[in-house]
C-alpha cells in the first residue's frame, strides 16, 4: 500500500436532509458531481445522508428505512463513481439480517467496485442521540481501503472521540481518514456551550491528524431537524437538533485546508499533498517512538481503584 508523492483533492457534501429519502438522494448526487466536477477524486457523504436523524427517538418503524448492503443505495453511489471516476465513501443504514442492523459505511471505488464496509464501532446513547436502540456495534475491525486514488480509513461520528480508532486505522496504512457526521447543538445548550462543544468536535479529530502523520476529512450535515414535532412520545422540551455543519479537511499538522460554512448546503473541496504524510512523520515521528511494550492496559476497561 502507498501512493506517496500524490496529489488527491478530495470533496465533502455538507447538507440539509429532509423527510424525502430521493430527495436527499438526489441532493447527494449531485453533491458528487459537483466536486468531480472543481477536481474531486474522493467524496465522501454525510452520516446516513438519506434520512433525517431519525435516532431523536425510539421508534421501531424507522427499521423500515434500512437495506442491504450492496442494495439500492450503494448501485446509485456505484453507478456515478463510475460515472465520474471517482471514490465515494457513502453511508448506510444497514439491515445485515432479521433484527440485526449497523450503522455502516461503503466505500465504492472510481469504476464503481464496491471496496468494502466499515461498521460503526462506537454506538452512542445520549439525549437526542439514541443509536444503540438501532444499531449493533461494528464487527468488521478498523479497516484501510486501497482506493484508485489514495489509501483511506472510514470511521463514523461518535468514532471521531476515541484515538484508539483513528491510531488502529493510520497503523494500517490509512493516509486520509474520512468521518461521516451527524453533530449538532441542543438549541438550549447553544448559547452556554454551542462555541465549546463546536472547538471540541474540531481540535480532537485534529489532534488524530497531528498525533497519527495524516489527512482529516469530516462532512457533517446542517440544519435544524425536528422529526418529533407531532409524536406523542417527544421529550419533555423538546426542541430537535440544530446541526452545526463546519465539515472540514486538515493536514498532518493538523492545519485546516479548507472550512465549510455552519448553516448552508455546500460542496467542500481540498487538495491532499500525499507526501505530507511521510514528510510530516520524518519531523514528528511519533510512530517510531511509540512504546508498544507498554501499552498493556489499553485492552483493559479502567486501571484505577478497584479496576
Amino acid at each position: 500500500m502507498g501512493s506517496s508523492f500524490q496529489k488527491v483533492t478530495v470533496g465533502l457534501v455538507q447538507m440539509s436532509c429532509s423527510a424525502d429519502r430521493d430527495v436527499n438522494l438526489n441532493r447527494a448526487l449531485a453533491g458528487i458531481r459537483e466536486a468531480a466536477d472543481r477536481g474531486a477524486r474522493v467524496v465522501c457523504l454525510q452520516e446516513l445522508f438519506r434520512s433525517v436523524y431519525f435516532c431523536q427517538e425510539e421508534n421501531s418503524d424507522w427499521f423500515d428505512a434500512a437495506e442491504s448492503i450492496p442494495g439500492p443505495t450503494t448501485k446509485v453511489l456505484a453507478e456515478v463513481a463510475r460515472e465520474r471516476e471517482v471514490v465515494v465513501v457513502g453511508s448506510v443504514f444497514e439491515k445485515r439480517a432479521a433484527g440485526l442492523y449497523h450503522n455502516s459505511a461503503v466505500v465504492i471505488d472510481a469504476d464503481g467496485a464496491l471496496l468494502g464496509t466499515y461498521r460503526k464501532m462506537h454506538i452512542p446513547d445520549d439525549p437526542l442521540y439514541y443509536e444503540k436502540f438501532y444499531f449493533t456495534p461494528g464487527d468488521l475491525g478498523f479497516q484501510v481501503f486501497a482506493t484508485r486514488y489514495a489509501n483511506i480509513g472510514v470511521l463514523i461520528c461518535w468514532d471521531q472521540w476515541y484515538p484508539e480508532a483513528a491510531r488502529l486505522t493510520a497503523l494500517k496504512g490509512a493516509e486520509i481518514l474520512f468521518y461521516p457526521t451527524a453533530i449538532g447543538w441542543h438549541p438550549a445548550e447553544k448559547e452556554q456551550e454551542g462555541a465549546s462543544q463546536f472547538e471540541a468536535w474540531r481540535t480532537i479529530q485534529r489532534s488524530h491528524a497531528i498525533a497519527n502523520g495524516v489527512f482529516v476529512a469530516a462532512p457533517n450535515r446542517i440544519g435544524h431537524e425536528t422529526p418529533l414535532a407531532e409524536s406523542p412520545n417527544r421529550p419533555a422540551n423538546y426542541q430537535g437538533i440544530e446541526f452545526w455543519g463546519g465539515s472540514f479537511v486538515c493536514d498532518p499538522s493538523g492545519a485546516v485546508l479548507a472550512e465549510a460554512s455552519r448553516d448552508r448546503d455546500e460542496v467542500l473541496v481540498a487538495e491532499c499533498d500525499l507526501s505530507r504524510v511521510d514528510d510530516t512523520r520524518r519531523n514528528w515521528p511519533f510512530l517510531r517512538d511509540r512504546r508498544v511494550d507498554a501499552y498493556e492496559g489499553l485492552q483493559a476497561r479502567y486501571l484505577g481503584p478497584g479496576q
